[in-house]
C-alpha cells in the first residue's frame, strides 16, 4: 500500500513499472532459431517443436471436419447456449462498426474517395495454456468474419492429447472458420507468416500469447514484408479507481479477476481513501483464498499496488500516467470522471460493469492493448480486419484547375518530371 504525495518521482515512476520480461536477450535467440527451423523445415519443424514443447506428437497439423462435429455433440446444450449468446453481443456491437466509401469533390472535377476493403487473408492466435479460451476465438472470429476476410485462419496449441478445447472448436465453427490448426507457440506464428507446406502465409496476424508468442509477432513483422501484427501485447492488467461510495467486495474481485490470468498479471487499485484500500485489501486475502488459480494469482499480487490519493482528481492523474488495458471507475458519479480519462484500453462504469463481462459477452473487444500502448493504440475493432485506401479522378477541367498550385509546388521541390507530368497533358 504506497500513499502517492509522499513518493518522490522515481518512487512514482516505479510504482507504476509493469513486471519486466525476463531474459529479453535469450528469448530474443531462442524465438529467432524457432523461425529460422520453420522456414527452413516447414511443417518437420512444426512437428518437431510440438513434440518439444508441447510434448505431444501429432499425426496431421489439420483438424478434420469430422473432429468439429464431434467437439460439438460433446459440448452440453447450456455450454454452447452461451457461447451463442457471447457470439450474438460481439456481433451487434462490432456490425454496428461498419463503414461506408467517403466520396469529396474537393473542387469541380476533382473526386476524392476513402475506401475500405478487408484484408484478404488473416490468422488468429488463440492461447490454451492453463485455460481455453473461447471467448477469444469470438473477439477475433465475428469482426474477421463482418469484415468479409476472404480467409481466416486459427491456430492453437495442443493439450497433451492432441487435442483441442472443444469450446474453442465450437466458438470457431459459429465464426464460419474453416481452418483449424493444432498448433501454437512462436512456431505457430512463424508458420502463419513464413507459410509451409500446409499452412499457406496470410497477411495480418491478432490475438493474445505469452512472451515467445509476443516475440514472434514482433520479429516476424520486422522480417517479412506484407505481414503484419495487430498490436505490441504484454501481460493482462487492471487499474481500479474508487472513492469512499465502492464496494470493497466488488473491486476485490475484480482485481481478482485479472490476477488470475497469470503471475505476470499486474492489478492497481487507486483511491482517495485509506480506508478503502485497507478493506479491498482485506477482501483480497479473503477471497484469494477461494479460487482454484490461487497460486497464480497470489504471485500476480506480488507485483501488484494500493495506491492512495490526496483526491479523486489526482487519482485521476496516476491512472493517466499509468495507461491500463483495463480501467474501472467504481466512485459515485463516474461519468463525471470520464471526460478527464485520456489513457484506457476499455473503461468498465460503475458498481455493476465487473471487466468479466467485456472479457466474454457485453459486445466490446477484449483484445486490448497492454504496457501502457493504451495511450497511443485502440482496442481491437472491425477496422483492424480491414485496410484503408484512397482514389482520386481528375477531369480535364479538374487538372486546369489545379495545375498552377502543382506546377508552383514542383518548382519549389526542384522535382521537374511530377511538374511534366501535369504540364504534358495542358499541352493537348
Amino acid at each position: 500500500m504506497l500513499n502517492w504525495s509522499t513518493l518522490n518521482t522515481s518512487e512514482q515512476t516505479k510504482a507504476l513499472s509493469r513486471p519486466a520480461i525476463s531474459d529479453n536477450k535469450g528469448l530474443s535467440k531462442t524465438v529467432a532459431n524457432i523461425i529460422k527451423r520453420v522456414d527452413k523445415q516447414g511443417d518437420n519443424a512444426l512437428f518437431d517443436l510440438t513434440a518439444e514443447f508441447d510434448k505431444v506428437n501429432l499425426s496431421s497439423l489439420l483438424l478434420t471436419d469430422k473432429a468439429v462435429v464431434k467437439a460439438t455433440q460433446r459440448l452440453s446444450d447450456k455450454r454452447k447456449l452461451a457461447i451463442q449468446t457471447a457470439y450474438g453481443q460481439i456481433e451487434r456491437f462490432h456490425i454496428a462498426q461498419k463503414t461506408t466509401d467517403i466520396v469529396v469533390e474537393t473542387m469541380p472535377g476533382v473526386k476524392c474517395t476513402l475506401k475500405t476493403e478487408a484484408i484478404d487473408s488473416v490468422g488468429l492466435y488463440i492461447p490454451a495454456g492453463s485455460a481455453p479460451l473461447p471467448s477469444t476465438v469470438l473477439m477475433l472470429g465475428v469482426p474477421a468474419k463482418l469484415a468479409g476476410c476472404n480467409r481466416v485462419v486459427l491456430v492453437c496449441p495442443p493439450n497433451k492429447q492432441g487435442d483441442i478445447a472443444d469450446e474453442i472448436i465450437y466458438a470457431a465453427k459459429l465464426c464460419q472458420i474453416k481452418e483449424i490448426y493444432t498448433i501454437g507457440g512462436a512456431q505457430a506464428i512463424a508458420a502463419l507468416a513464413l507459410g509451409t507446406e500446409t499452412i499457406k502465409p496470410v497477411n495480418k496476424v491478432f490475438g493474445p500469447g505469452n512472451r515467445f508468442v509476443t516475440e514472434a509477432k514482433k520479429q516476424l513483422s520486422q522480417l517479412v514484408p506484407g505481414f503484419a501484427i495487430d498490436m505490441p501485447a504484454g501481460p493482462s492488467e487492471l487499474l481500479v479507481i474508487a472513492d469512499e461510495s465502492a464496494t470493497p467486495a466488488f473491486v476485490a474481485a475484480d482485481l481478482l479477476s485479472q490476477a488470475e490470468h497469470g503471475p505476470d498479471s499486474q492489478v492497481i487499485l487507486v483511491t482517495n481513501s485509506a480506508n478503502v484500500a485497507s478493506n479491498v485489501q482485506t477482501e483480497l486475502d479473503l477471497q484469494v483464498e477461494l479460487l482454484s488459480r490461487k497460486d497464480i494469482a497470489k504471485q500476480a499480487l506480488s507485483e501488484s499496488r494500493l495506491i492512495v490519493c490526496d483526491d479523486i482528481n489526482e487519482a485521476v492523474q496516476v491512472s493517466n500516467l499509468y495507461g491500463p488495458e483495463h480501467l474501472s471507475i467504481q466512485t459515485e458519479n463516474p461519468q463525471q470522471l470520464m471526460t478527464k480519462i485520456r489513457s484506457a484500453g476499455s473503461i468498465f462504469v460503475g458498481d455493476y460493469s465487473p471487466e468479466s463481462a467485456g472479457d466474454y459477452a457485453s459486445g466490446t473487444n477484449h483484445v486490448l492493448p497492454t504496457y501502457g500502448y493504451s495511450k497511443v493504440i485502440s482496442s481491437l475493432s472491425l477496422a483492424d480486419f480491414s485496410r484503408r485506401y484512397t482514389v482520386q479522378e481528375l477531369s480535364k477541367k479538374g487538372l486546369q484547375s489545379l495545375a498552377e498550385t502543382i506546377i508552383e509546388l514542383t518548382d519549389a521541390e526542384g522535382l521537374d518530371a511530377h511538374q511534366r507530368a501535369v504540364t504534358i497533358r495542358l499541352e493537348k
